[in-house]
């Protein structure tokens, strides 16, 4: 009995670990895709680029939320069941879920060589990053 109650509690922590480090990764996409979309747009007198920056993070927050979902979950259920408790496994991971956001947010053509690509590819990553180490910090490195 005691094995059964300790594998469902480590299930709902896992669940409510991944919960938080999904908050955690949309925190750090927030602040610094709002950093980036500032710089990217302060010396351009173009309004439509501006609309046009704010649709691609719109869109990349909509996609986040159901495209990295089956991804992250992926790693996720890797790690467990294998048992992984690499803090790197868990960063990586989280940055290869979000860094795909940008490849399947799609915006016009001319939009993106205007807005700093790399810079937006940078945010995503480093917001799967941050999820991915929290994760790690939450159930991971106890998986």
């Amino acid at each position: 009995m005691g094995t059964v109650l300790r594998t469902i509690g480590r299930l709902l922590w896992v669940a409510i670990a991944f919960l938080i480090s999904m908050l955690a990764a949309m925190i750090v996409l927030t602040t610094l895709g709002l950093e980036t979309i500032t710089q990217a747009i302060s010396n351009v007198d173009d309004a439509d680029l501006m609309f046009d920056a704010y649709d691609f993070f719109w869109t990349g927050t909509l996609v986040l939320s159901g495209a990295t979902l089956i991804p992250a979950l992926l790693i996720v259920v890797v790690g467990e069941v294998g048992r992984i408790r690499s803090w790197l496994y868990y960063m990586i991971g989280g940055g290869a879920a979000l860094v795909i956001i940008p490849l399947l947010a799609r915006i016009d053509p001319a939009a993106i060589h205007q807005l700093a690509l790399p810079s937006i590819w940078q945010v995503f990553a480093t917001a799967g990053f941050a999820g991915g180490i929290v994760y790690w910090l939450l159930a991971g490195r106890n998986a």
